[in-house]
């Protein structure tokens, strides 16, 4: 990947473009919550065709935190500004987990430059079914990603399959973790509060790739159902691995999302 800071609409974004096929579409990538762009790299190593833009949203990785919180449509019209800047009409998006909701954003918002919607181990936002507690209190904080040790023991509970009981697989995840502050993390989850796309699924015209894991304790499987039931024009494909799928399983699932780009 080739990575630069973008001055985006008054917002400064650490942009990651890893180059490819000139005539097909960019595929435009949100990451998942408090992930920097260095974190999809095994799945778009694993990617075969097209252009792939990534940036960290403002406050994670190298991009700054806002002075103020924002919500999903914020997001939306900040991508759309990059993709101006970066001279793209249309794209393919692809959101994992957290970034799900930007891309279902993105592709309700700004319907003639999403192209095809791919969603991964995502749901329909605030109105979903939810993880357990125990799970969702661990996601409450930060704290994975600053202590290694931490995270080593917790990673198999809240991302589930190749992840329970490999270590090696969580140092690999953690290798490419670029912390920036907890105050962006916060802005994250406080963007999603109250956000949900049920009112509007069924409005999404673009063909859409829903993927869910099956063993997913984060973003349980019941929620990829809900998704590819409203969105006129989705098909359901199931993992057989956990909610980070698109990392240990970058090789089936590039091989998936490719297909259905072309």
């Amino acid at each position: 990947m080739q990575v630069a800071l973008h001055e985006v609409a008054g917002q400064v974004l650490r942009v990651g473009i890893r180059r490819g096929k000139k005539e097909r579409p960019p595929l435009l990538l949100f990451n998942g919550i408090g992930a920097n762009i260095e974190l999809v790299q095994p799945f778009l190593d694993a990617l075969d065709g097209p252009e792939a833009i990534i940036f960290d949203v403002p406050g994670v990785g190298g991009s700054p935190s806002p002075w103020l919180p924002y919500r999903p449509s914020t997001l939306a019209r900040l991508s759309a500004c990059l993709l101006d800047q970066l001279r793209h009409d249309q794209v393919d998006v692809l959101g994992l987990s957290w970034g799900g909701a930007l891309a279902q954003q993105f592709a309700f918002q700004q319907g003639k430059r999403c192209r095809r919607l791919v969603l991964a181990a995502t749901s329909p936002g605030h109105l979903m079914v939810p993880a357990k507690l125990t799970v969702l209190l661990k996601m409450a904080t930060p704290r994975r990603y600053k202590d290694s040790n931490y995270m080593e023991r917790i990673a198999g509970d809240i991302y589930g399959g190749a992840l329970r009981g490999s270590p090696e697989l969580v140092h690999s995840y953690l290798r490419h973790v670029r912390w920036s502050s907890d105050y962006g993390y916060y802005l994250q989850l406080l963007a999603g509060c109250g956000w949900t796309s049920l009112p509007w699924l069924r409005l999404l015209a673009q063909p859409t790739l829903v993927m869910a894991g099956i063993d997913d304790p984060l973003v349980p499987f019941a929620n990829g159902r809900i998704l590819a039931r409203l969105i006129p024009d989705a098909r359901l494909v199931t993992i057989d691995d956990g909610h980070l799928f698109l990392v240990p399983s970058a090789s089936e699932s590039a091989a998936l999302i490719s297909e259905f780009l072309r």
